[in-house]
């Protein structure tokens, strides 16, 4: 895997670490470990949720995202704001001016993200509308839902919907629109405006074409520089393309709200995802035909990156949702070229994750298997996490592969302790053969005081 692949968006700031356990309880892949009074994220286990940042009570992970100053190096600089960044700004604040304050921190376009969203929708109902479709189709708008997927839930690879997301076609077409302008390639610049981490990694990953997409900023910094000029600047609201049909993608529940009727269901938190994805993986959920799934409760207006309080964001898109009913329609001639140019096409096709191979040999994988079977049953199976690993199962398996001491487990070194102690207890009692009579007997007294 190479160093880019590699990339993840959540970082540890090891200084502010206390070593607590919040984070590896809250951890859906069990990608963090405590070692040595300082948490670590297993680069292949992480997936960017998020979570980790929202539970630590020392701040001690962040995002690593891209500064505004990044815009220097194009000469054509696109911004591709989340629908989520319209619920930031108080109810009654017009689009045009979003947008336009984007214009005014130095981008030359802006291509509204929720308007990808709205062509993708077309393209997602082409696609639920062929007979042969594994179903519950899960959608593929969330990176952090896709790489859980690839991770824990492997099997349900063929479920998740094989074309981009609202991001990637957004970046393609804005790339595409400039490109027509006269400008090259290389001097375009297309910066997302997220969020979220998972989506920062998701650009970081993203291919050295035309689904290229070269930073990621958040909405909170977005956010601080414009909170107290917007309402100064002019409505652009003739650069606004995006309706109710997009814009309600910012929350749990828009996504399955812009496509043709049919048997949806949408499901937003992480560990909510989870459990109908064990739902998914039983075959309990096959009269389903689409499953919008999201990892921030809430959804993107739910974000680690974002500022507003999901709930009070969601009265602001349901309100954006009202107020721009009018959907700008997308003709088949444009829908055509976008498949011919693989706007709707996956750069990075799914695959699975091996986070816990055991060996390359089957027989030793075997035999390890079993000996974290037959340790697992010496543990107390409290998932207590004073080990420094999520659940007990956990530990197990760190202990097999080396990762991990059997006594880092409290329980049990507190066994070894009392065990230690009643052996040198016996020793203690014992006589030495050349002790005499006398000593023997103040040694005895000793021991009754």
């Amino acid at each position: 895997m190479n160093q880019e692949a590699r990339f993840h968006s959540v970082r540890l700031d090891e200084e502010k670490c206390k070593g607590c356990t919040h984070c590896i309880r809250k951890c859906p892949t069990e990608a963090i470990r405590v070692k040595g009074s300082k948490a670590q994220i297993d680069e292949e286990r992480c997936i960017d949720c998020g979570e980790c940042i929202r539970t630590c009570p020392n701040h001690a992970k962040y995002a690593r995202t891209d500064p505004l100053v990044a815009l220097e190096r194009f000469s054509y600089n696109i911004a591709l704001p989340a629908p989520a960044f319209y619920a930031q700004f108080r109810v009654n604040t017009p689009l045009g001016k979003m947008l336009n304050g984007l214009l005014s921190l130095g981008f030359d376009q802006v291509f509204e993200v929720a308007r990808g969203a709205e062509i993708l929708a077309e393209e997602i109902n082409r696609f639920l509308s062929q007979k042969k479709i594994t179903r519950p189709v899960i959608s593929s708008a969330c990176p952090a839902v896709v790489r859980l997927i690839e991770v824990k839930f492997p099997s349900l690879l063929d479920n998740l919907l094989p074309l981009e997301s609202p991001l990637g076609v957004a970046s393609k077409i804005a790339r595409l629109e400039a490109m027509r302008k006269g400008f090259a390639p290389e001097e375009i610049g297309l910066f997302f405006i997220t969020p979220c981490p998972a989506k920062v990694t998701e650009v970081r990953q993203s291919e050295q074409n035309l689904s290229r997409i070269d930073g990621a900023i958040s909405i909170s910094s977005v956010y601080a520089r414009l909170i107290n000029s917007i309402d100064q600047l002019p409505d652009r609201s003739d650069i606004q393309l995006s309706s109710w049909k997009g814009i309600g993608w910012g929350r749990s529940g828009g996504e399955q709200e812009s496509l043709c009727e049919g048997e949806y269901m949408a499901v937003d938190g992480i560990h909510q995802v989870i459990s109908v994805l064990e739902k998914i993986e039983l075959g309990e959920l096959k009269n389903v035909t689409y499953c919008e799934a999201q990892a921030c409760i809430g959804g993107c207006i739910g974000g680690v990156l974002a500022v507003q309080n999901p709930f009070i964001a969601k009265v602001s898109v349901n309100n954006l949702v009202k107020r721009y009913g009018t959907f700008h329609p997308i003709s088949q001639q444009d829908l055509d070229e976008w498949r011919i140019k693989q706007v709707f096409t996956r750069a990075r096709p799914y695959q699975v994750r091996e986070v816990l191979k055991l060996d390359s040999d089957f027989k030793k994988a075997l035999e390890k298997y079993q000996r974290i079977e037959k340790f697992l049953e010496e543990l107390p199976g409290l998932d207590c996490g004073a080990c420094g690993s999520p659940t007990c199962r956990a530990l197990a398996e760190d202990v097999i592969l080396g990762k991990a001491q059997e006594i880092d487990c409290p329980f049990l070194l507190r066994d070894q302790l009392l065990k230690k102690a009643r052996e040198i207890y016996e020793l203690a009692k014992r006589v030495p053969q050349t002790m005499s009579p006398k000593e023997e007997k103040e040694k005895e007294n000793v021991e009754s005081q």
